[in-house]
């Protein structure tokens, strides 16, 4: 048998704190009305079990946290997303584990060890009976705690092995990225706007009296009247007792026609009269921000770390794929 040694891993912990909101766990399904098992087998990964109590492990965070933003149906639809997740990350598990040990190799104990340390120190101040009896508490003995334990660091050194991007991203792959997601490197365009709008009331044969009014409006505004006090005076929108101030807004906050118009507008010009939906209005940009992309140089690094992170997902996918594609699989 080969020991499998390695200098760099990265340790993921399991949360301690989910384990003492176990009963209150079980208590709120109750509260919702969903039946409690005790315990059952969820799946069977070439002959070995992952059971019910080992998916409710990796959940718990998640479950609390959807259960302060989700009700009803939706907390379902989303419980169900979140246990369907978990368990395939606890087949991905067994299914790396199992291959570890396929291919001969084992692990000091003193590994597991080390990092059993660590928890005692960082989560129970050095107390190992307080460990113990926490995990006693609910019903996880620490032969299951270092087994969890002892599988993840198998996780993290044959993801090691089999998962290994280029170093270093080509620089025409930086440079292409960058060209086809400026805006990625793109601050949001946002414009402080005002708005004065005249209604046409067609349907009371008053259409003409009120475009000409408008264009009485447009008139007085070319000749220095205040347009907030105009807007306050004629506009008939939501805004017009705020002096026709829409504030701070982004693209796709107007009607296509108008967006057009306030984003092409310079700061402090007046639009011409624009006609939509049988309504006159006229548009005052005061102030503009953002649209503004990063250069090249200030992303490189950016998209560098970006391509190599995707380019280890496609990898960790593709070494997944085939150890699922060779096994036996059954989930209930």
């Amino acid at each position: 048998m080969r020991l499998f040694v390695f200098t760099t891993l990265t340790l993921i912990g399991l949360a301690l704190p989910a384990l003492s909101q176990a009963t209150r766990e079980a208590a709120a399904r109750s509260d919702a009305g969903e039946p409690e098992v005790v315990d059952g087998i969820a799946a069977i990964v070439n002959g070995e079990v992952i059971t019910v109590s080992q998916v409710r492990m990796v959940i718990g965070p998640r479950e609390r946290l959807l259960r302060q933003q989700y009700t009803g149906a939706e907390l379902q639809k989303q419980m169900q997303e979140v246990r369907k997740s978990a368990l395939q990350d606890l087949i991905d598990r067994q299914l790396i584990v199992q291959s570890f040990k396929k291919e001969g190799f084992s692990l000091p104990d003193y590994f597991v060890e080390q990092r059993m340390s660590e928890i005692i120190r960082e989560n129970f101040g050095g107390d190992r009976n307080t460990f113990v009896k926490t995990l006693q508490a609910q019903n996880y003995t620490l032969g299951q705690f270092r087994k969890d334990e002892f599988d993840k660091i198998i996780v993290a050194a044959m993801r090691g092995k089999n998962v290994k991007p280029n170093i270093v991203a080509s620089p025409t792959r930086i440079r292409d990225y960058y060209a086809k997601h400026r805006d990625e490197f793109t601050s949001k365009e946002q414009l402080h706007l005002r708005m004065i709008m005249v209604p046409s009331r067609s349907l009371e044969g008053n259409a003409a009296a009120q475009k000409a009014m408008a264009e009485e409006i447009l008139g007085k505004l070319a000749n220095g009247a205040d347009f907030a006090r105009m807007a306050q005076m004629y506009s008939e929108d939501s805004t017009r007792d705020l002096g026709g101030d829409w504030g701070w807004i982004e693209r796709k906050t107007l009607a296509p026609e108008l967006e057009k118009v306030a984003f092409t507008l310079p700061v402090q010009k007046i639009s011409n009269i624009v006609e939509l939906g049988g309504n006159y209005y006229i548009l005052r940009v005061d102030e503009k921000k953002g649209g503004v992309t990063k250069g090249f140089a200030e992303v490189r690094s950016e998209i560098e770390k970006k391509l190599l992170q995707e380019e280890a997902q496609r990898l960790q996918n593709n070494w997944l794929a085939g150890l699922r594609q060779k096994a036996t699989i059954r989930t209930f």
